[in-house]
């Protein structure tokens, strides 16, 4: 499924890329199409967080009132859920497609040559061969080999002959080129192994940052929401462990840019890129809808 949906985003990610001459500029492009393509499910999604949020209180007093009888106590939540018309298992579906996009993007961005330019896997095989005969065996990289073919052609590129399932044909080395450079940044290299170059400690840099912004941006929305709600009881035990979920939240703007500095490093900057502008489209996304809900009385909490 995930090498479908990389082929797929490969097609189109090369025909913009067609249009820019640019595999940063495509990046931005694509990744703007495809929040476009996914808004009828953000919107939906965060209208979802909100009835969630007003029915939490009455899930607790359900919760309290059956606590001694769980089959009954499940029962009478599913109802709850059924009356309001929201799926418990929603949160759970847009989980699933948020990791099948990072996982396309992941295998798209390691991989361009096959889901980009679709090129066979045995020309690659011969390439890589041919670049490793040519050069050194230590010019291709084991963990992300077709970055290393990009990087060779860049400067090597001339018609060569390859051997493939026994025929020799000729290739030209030109038609596996893409234009990495974006705004100075050579977005095929790969922060670990270039740690003497600052320049590639910018996107990742720039990532974290929005990462904490969309981070605060969520917990703010979650508090926002909460105080919109209006309280008949003084806080009571429950809403303690609310309180105290709300406190989890925040420390999370601490792990989080952790985590993403820790993927950031040893991923080539295409990636970093991606995820950078798509949490860039996140921010301005939630903000917007849940001004748009808000006008229709529809606060939201998270994304």
């Amino acid at each position: 499924m995930i090498n479908f949906f990389s082929n797929m985003f490969g097609y189109v990610l090369n025909f913009i890329y067609s249009l820019v001459n640019n595999y940063g500029l495509a990046i931005i492009l694509f990744s703007i199409i495809l929040k476009i393509v996914l808004l009828p499910l953000s919107i939906k999604q965060q209208k979802t967080t909100k009835k969630t949020e007003k029915i939490q209180k009455e899930s607790k007093i359900i919760q309290e009132k059956y606590k001694n009888n769980p089959e009954k106590m499940n029962k009478e939540i599913m109802d709850l859920y059924k009356r309001e018309n929201i799926s418990p298992f929603g949160g759970c579906f847009t989980a699933i497609i948020q990791l099948i996009l990072i996982l396309a993007m992941f295998t798209l961005v390691r991989n361009p040559i096959t889901n980009m330019l679709h090129v066979d896997n045995a020309k690659i095989e011969a390439v890589t061969q041919y670049i490793k005969e040519e050069s050194d065996e230590n010019v291709i990289n084991q963990t992300y080999p077709q970055i290393s073919i990009i990087k060779y052609v860049a400067n090597n590129k001339k018609k060569i002959e390859i051997n493939t399932d026994g025929n020799t044909e000729k290739i030209n080395l030109e038609d596996l080129y893409i234009n990495m450079d974006f705004v100075g940044i050579d977005l095929s290299q790969i922060p670990q192994q270039n740690y003497t170059d600052v320049k590639v400690y910018i996107i990742p840099v720039l990532y974290v940052i929005s990462s904490v912004i969309s981070i605060r941006i969520s917990t703010n929305m979650q508090k926002k929401t909460k105080e919109s709600i209006k309280e008949e009881d003084k806080k009571d035990k429950k809403e303690e462990e609310t309180d105290l979920m709300t406190e989890m939240n925040k420390n999370m703007s601490l792990t989080m840019p952790f985590l993403a500095v820790m993927v950031s490093l040893v991923a080539p900057l295409g990636l970093a890129l991606y995820w950078l502008t798509n949490n860039i489209l996140m921010i301005a996304e939630r903000i917007i809808i849940d001004k748009y809900l808000e006008k229709k009385g529809e606060k939201t909490t998270n994304a």
